[in-house]
């Protein structure tokens, strides 16, 4: 007999962790499982992530989060959120990784963006997005030029190559479907988010056959079904992360900011209005309804925190822990100028060079970080109130949030 009670499962895969929640039906959190997953750095502009241990960590906490309900409970759906920009080259026979996970963060594809400049207002026009090494196009082109499985594959006609959660769906649901959401579709760059379809244009210019893309389908769709803890749930929403950190508290309001901050940070709000150095974004599309807001971003928030950590030989977790002190006693820091991922919104200077300007120790320069973001979120809200925008309000999420919050708080 079952609980009564009617369960949903969220899964959450991002830079840091895959994490699995389940809500009852009054948005009580039930129970819960972390992953933590391994980035793979190389030189300043490669970031990757293994995609056999990604995929594993996600199943991993989907089934410990199922196994920590009562036996007989009802999951009545499940729901995806990923890392939009992200992006893998797969099998599409039996979801084979041909790729790594290219992280979002990653620019090795800087010079071959660089050269597509006279088509930036065009892409612009059709995606919402400025021209950047971070989106995926640029990096499946790159994967199709330089990794001898997918040139293979292709010419087999085998292909598939997409947006992370695509990668994730082919492998994890049982019916290993070869489809993309337009929410993570729309950050390979090849969408055309108008229209929710991909673009001949865009394929053309970044040197990306259309046929090898997932086939599209609303946010809100039949996916599949995922085995979890022993049972087969259907996924019925697959959207980004930063999309679903929107609804977080419920509907979004006209007259809010909304800042997420993890591995980056990102302040999105309702508006449809083009403001230059920002993104104009999808963030959702079902069969009735079309939703965009204003975005800007900064690529280095928890990212940069562990890029000092790494370079000064400190646990990332002991420098967290410290951090309320330093920010307490700490009164005069260095400058950061933060290109920790490239520079991104409203400049978007991708091989923009990290470094501090005057002198300090670690503490001195934890706390140069953590203002180098504020400040950066800052710029971005001063865009947002350009034009009609009313922003009354800042709501603040994320797994990096206290510490930011501290910064903002103890200096202005």
């Amino acid at each position: 007999m079952a609980s009564g009670k009617v369960y949903t499962l969220s899964l959450d895969q991002g830079g840091h962790a895959s994490r699995a929640l389940v809500f009852d039906q009054n948005g009580r959190l039930a129970a819960s499982a972390e992953c933590v997953i391994r980035t793979r750095t190389s030189g300043r502009l490669r970031v990757e992530h293994a995609p056999q241990a990604l995929l594993h960590s996600l199943q991993k906490a989907a089934d410990i989060a199922v196994g920590r309900l009562p036996r007989r409970a009802e999951i009545s759906t499940t729901a995806l959120a990923t890392q939009r920009s992200s992006i893998a080259c797969w099998d599409r026979r039996n979801g084979r990784a041909l790729s790594p996970v290219i992280s979002w963060q990653d620019r090795r594809a800087i010079r071959r963006v660089a050269a597509l400049a006279p088509h930036t207002q065009e892409v612009r026009a059709l995606t919402g997005l400025v021209l950047s090494p971070h989106y995926g196009a640029s990096k499946l082109a790159w994967c199709l030029e330089h990794l001898a499985p997918v040139r293979l594959a292709q010419r087999q006609g085998q292909l598939a190559a997409g947006p992370l959660a695509s990668f994730i769906v082919a492998n994890l649901l049982l019916e290993q479907p070869c489809i993309a959401d337009p929410v993570n579709g729309g950050r390979t760059q090849l969408l055309d988010v108008q229209r929710g379809a991909w673009s001949p244009r865009l394929c053309e210019i970044f040197g990306v056959a259309k046929e090898i893309l997932p086939d599209c389908v609303p946010n809100a769709f039949r996916f599949g079904h995922l085995k979890a803890g022993g049972r087969s749930i259907p996924l019925t929403v697959v959207t980004g992360d930063q999309p679903a950190a929107l609804f977080a508290l419920g509907e979004p309001r006209a007259d809010t900011a909304y800042v997420n901050i993890g591995t980056g940070a990102f302040v999105q709000c309702l508006r449809a209005a083009d403001v230059p150095g920002l993104l104009h974004s999808l963030i959702w599309r079902s069969a009735d309804e079309t939703l965009y807001a204003l975005e800007g971003t900064v690529n280095g928030a928890g990212a940069a925190l562990q890029w000092l950590a790494t370079r000064s030989h400190v646990p990332m977790a002991k420098a967290l822990r410290l951090l309320p002190e330093w920010l307490a006693s700490v009164q005069e820091p260095p400058l950061f100028l933060n290109g920790v991922g490239g520079l991104g919104a409203p400049y978007w200077r991708p091989a923009f060079r990290s470094r501090f300007i005057g002198k300090g120790g670690t503490p001195e320069k934890m706390v140069a970080v953590l203002e180098s973001v504020v400040f950066l979120l800052l710029e971005n809200l001063e865009r947002m109130q350009q034009g009609d925008a009313r922003i009354r309000r800042i709501t603040v999420s994320g797994g990096s949030r206290s510490s930011t919050d501290s910064a903002s708080g103890s200096r202005t």
